[in-house]
């Protein structure tokens, strides 16, 4: 087995840890493969050192919170790499394992006692092919204090025309990041859906609504001189202008990442209780 190491690298604890989980692998007789920025910090195995873009291997490790899985992830989605994070974020409902358990887990994983569960990442056009979305795409003013005048159609059908400061379309894994906290429902991971939340819409009748994820959704900007941007997963941009239309669909391809328990509803219940605070 050949496993690829990445983590956050402007954490001490997550960047010590890496190493350490890089010694534990080589003593386990496991080829290990690093990303470029964490053979740096650690000051060793440059030999092992790969952009996360060009790594081939089985399984990739990320030491980290959601944002660096939501990174890793969108290097790695065309290449179907499972994927295992090991959380030093705060709220982590990507990772699966606390740090404290992190070498039991890999103990594990290398003895085949795991499985893999598949998530759905959400397609994004604009004039072209733009990087999936696992959790979420954000459309929002540049300026701040600034409203979007927006259409919403789902396979075609108008559902909604509003005013509102943003909008955010989530999947099932996004609808416990921003989309739970502007007010969208929280969706179970098998549920085959996608959720459209407007962001504090200037319209009483404007609530959250949960879609196929086999519709087609389109959002187009109806303000003339109004810019918008559409960031996908906190990790790129996308500048939209007055009747752009961006359309939102189903990826082919999902995100896979290992698990050792099915404990999604502990992990509700436990995450929220400290609202992210830790």
């Amino acid at each position: 087995m050949i496993m690829g190491l990445v983590a956050r690298c402007d954490v001490k604890e997550a960047v010590e840890l890496a190493g350490k989980l890089a010694e534990f692998l080589l003593e386990k007789k496991v080829e290990i493969v690093l990303d470029i920025p964490l053979a740096k910090e650690l000051g060793k195995y440059g030999d092992k050192a790969r952009k996360l873009e060009d790594m081939d291997v089985d399984m990739m490790v990320a030491v980290g919170g959601d944002g660096t899985i939501l990174r890793t992830q969108s290097f790695i989605s065309h290449k179907k790499t499972p994927l295992i994070g090991i959380n030093m974020g705060t709220v982590g409902f990507l990772t699966e394992i606390d740090p404290e358990n992190a070498f039991n887990a890999i103990e594990e994983v290398l003895a085949g006692n795991y499985f893999v569960e598949r998530r759905n990442q959400l397609l994004v056009w604009h004039d072209q092919d733009l990087p999936p979305a696992l959790n979420e795409v954000v459309l929002m003013t540049r300026k701040p204090a600034k409203m979007l005048h927006i259409q919403i159609s789902v396979d075609d059908e108008i559902v909604e025309e509003l005013r509102a400061d943003g909008l955010i379309i989530a999947t099932p894994s996004g609808s416990t990041a921003y989309s739970m906290s502007a007010g969208g429902p929280i969706i179970d991971p098998r549920v085959k859906a996608f959720i459209i939340v407007p962001i504090c819409p200037f319209k009483l009748g404007a609530r959250p609504t949960v879609v196929s994820d086999e519709s087609v959704i389109k959002v187009k900007l109806l303000r003339e001189g109004k810019k918008a941007i559409a960031v996908i997963d906190g990790q790129y941009e996308e500048e939209i202008n007055y009747m752009d239309e961006i359309v939102f669909r189903k990826s082919e391809n999902c995100a896979y990442f290992v698990r050792l328990t099915k404990d999604f509803y502990r992990k509700v219940r436990e995450k929220l209780t400290k609202g992210g605070i830790s």
